[in-house]
């Protein structure tokens, strides 16, 4: 919880200051708007993806689940695109909040004056350290932080409610302040849902609760399939983030706004982006001040703990399996490296400035969980449940017009997630091209058939020979005429034996899997026929299996092909088939080094 609530809880050091910017007077009510929301809207919303997806795949792996092919993976590669911007920017955010709060510390104002981008830096390079040096040192971290920082804040907010009961007044006049502009119950509770959208950062977190889920334990009788342990204990771990912050904000919010001058919330004021901080100091001496400050810049600083241990766990989930990165990828210090390369240059590129930044954050915040309303919605509509369905569809559109809003007043955020989601194709297409020729598959599994016709030709005359095929009536006579056509380009006499090899393309999207060999028997014609996502490397893997099982390496035979190479070159990374005979020679040759225990391949024709 801890490690999810350096990000989550950190928001405390800057929400009570943009909840007073928007909403004014208005602030506890339209907080108090966002904690309704958090409670009914976002908790059960996680609560159920925390069910759909109980090992760290997020809500990204419901929306997979709902397409297939191609899209499904477009869809997902779009969405990390949003992830890598909010958790990015979560990073850099942070680090930017953290040197911020150390700039405005009055004993160390002088000595860091202008030294903003510089501050930020050495905190993104102490955190990539951390994360290098081992998993378990950031959560330890992140529970000493998240307990002094909760523990502070609770005797600021207190400090403030003694405060406001020693001035009676204090409430009367944010009653009439409030009363003055919005007279009617209704009008404050309408002013107050208006501006939810510039106060949703206040629900970051719940992302990344879901995405650290293996770390939950579980029960000893949990599995792989049904985690329940896991899924009951993870609930527990969003519920109570979710109370101690909503506790947190409202309480913060009040007394930030009948405590503090409103023009000290102005950009340039002395409480922006640091209300209770300012009230830590004004309250409870500079003492207390500067270790309120330690705590804050601590927490914010480490926030970006929780972004890169969420990063560590989607990235190798999907981009190395969709052959989309390079299997380095899995590696957690590589990975560290390079998110942390990104962290700095977006840092530069925005000098270190948290007000630029802002409309990135919310913007990949707000698009996973508007993508998360929208997977849960659609989960429940397709299992028939068509009440809880009603209820996710409301949340869906209240996300929905969140996240409008926030393009529409800062649409730099939905161009820098656009900037992600570009780079990450286009990183994406040029892995899967040059990983094309790779094996591909995991394994080879034969059922019984198919076992007995691979027992009996190892018994037989060596080397085995298989025809490559390609499936069409499937009747005799397309056996009996293929397979006079390949003993005729090739040379190949009635006595010399051969089993046809087919390939069937199951998703050509997919990179890797397990190929399951069936077998037929058709007009004394012996047939393997295997199954995977493409055509050259799932013969390569067949062939290579098989030369395993035999006394020698076996040979396949193919005939050319009669399209164009621009088209076969397309025909294989989007469908898996393409120019057969060539490309799987090319991955027999890289599975297999010694040419002398390589299947052999014949093409004629």
């Amino acid at each position: 919880m801890c490690l999810t609530g350096v990000d989550y809880f950190s928001t405390l050091g800057y929400q009570p200051g943009i909840a007073a910017l928007a909403a004014g007077a208005l602030s506890p009510i339209a907080t108090l708007v966002l904690v309704l929301i958090t409670l009914f809207g976002a908790l059960p919303m996680y609560r159920r993806v925390a069910e759909e997806s109980p090992h760290g795949d997020g809500s990204l792996s419901m929306l997979e689940r709902l397409l297939s092919y191609w899209p499904s993976k477009l869809l997902v590669l779009s969405l990390i695109g949003f992830v890598a911007t909010g958790f990015i920017i979560t990073i850099t955010l942070s680090a930017a909040d953290a040197s911020a709060h150390l700039l405005e510390n009055p004993y160390l104002k002088t000595a860091l004056s202008g030294k903003q981008v510089a501050v930020t830096l050495t905190l993104l390079l102490l955190l990539a350290a951390i994360f290098l040096k081992g998993f378990k040192e950031a959560i330890g971290i992140a529970v000493v932080l998240v307990v002094a920082y909760l523990g502070l804040s609770v005797v600021v907010i207190a400090r403030g409610l003694l405060e406001i009961r020693n001035h009676p007044t204090a409430v009367g006049d944010w009653v009439d302040a409030m009363t003055s502009a919005h007279s009617a119950p209704f009008g404050i509770i309408g002013a107050s849902l208006l501006v939810f959208p510039a106060l949703a950062l206040g629900l970051s977190g719940f992302e990344t609760g879901v995405v650290v889920m293996p770390l939950v334990k579980g029960d000893p009788d949990d599995t792989e399939e049904h985690p329940a342990g896991r899924i009951r204990n993870a609930k527990k771990l969003l519920t109570t983030a979710a109370l101690i912050m909503s506790v947190l904000l409202i309480g913060s919010s009040l007394v930030t706004t009948l405590l503090i001058p409103h023009a000290a919330f102005e950009p340039g004021g002395a409480a922006n982006g640091r209300a209770l901080a300012y009230l830590a100091h004004d309250l409870l001496g500079e003492g207390f001040g500067t270790a309120y400050d330690a705590a804050t810049i601590g927490i914010l600083w480490f926030a970006g703990a929780s972004a890169m241990a969420g990063l560590l766990n989607i990235v190798p989930r999907y981009l190395p399996r969709y052959g989309m990165a390079p299997d380095w990828a899995r590696s957690t210090r590589p990975l560290v490296v390079v998110l942390t390369v990104i962290a700095i240059v977006v840092t530069l590129s925005f000098h270190a400035s948290v007000d630029k930044q802002a409309g990135a954050y919310a913007t990949g915040v707000l698009a996973l969980m508007t993508s998360a309303a929208i997977a849960v919605f659609l989960t429940e509509l397709r299992r028939g449940h068509r009440g809880t369905a009603a209820f996710f569809l409301v949340i869906s559109a209240i996300f929905v017009y969140t996240i409008g809003i926030t393009i529409a007043e800062r649409p730099e955020g939905l161009i820098i997630a656009l900037v992600f989601i570009a780079m990450i194709l286009t990183f994406s297409v040029w892995s899967r091209i040059v990983r094309s020729t790779e094996l591909r598959v995991q394994r080879v599994v034969y059922d019984e058939g198919a076992q007995a016709i691979l027992d009996d030709a190892a018994r037989g005359i060596q080397p085995l020979r298989f025809i490559a095929n390609k499936l069409n009536a499937g009747d005799r006579d397309e056996y009996r005429a293929k397979s006079l056509d390949v003993r005729m380009h090739n040379h190949l006499n009635g006595r010399q034996g051969a089993i046809f090899l087919e390939v069937e393309v199951s998703d050509a999207s997919d990179f890797a899997t397990t190929v399951q060999v069936t077998s037929a028997i058709v007009g004394g014609h012996y047939i393997l026929r295997a199954t995977g996502p493409s055509v050259p490397n799932v013969l390569a893997a067949v062939l290579l299996d098989v030369r395993d099982r035999m006394p020698k390496p076996p040979h396949v035979y193919f005939e050319w092909s009669e399209k164009a190479p621009g088209q076969n070159v397309l025909r294989f990374l989007l469908a898996g088939e393409g120019d057969i005979p060539p490309l799987t020679h090319e991955i027999l040759r890289r599975a297999e080094p010694d040419a002398t225990r390589r299947p052999l391949v014949h093409v004629g024709g």
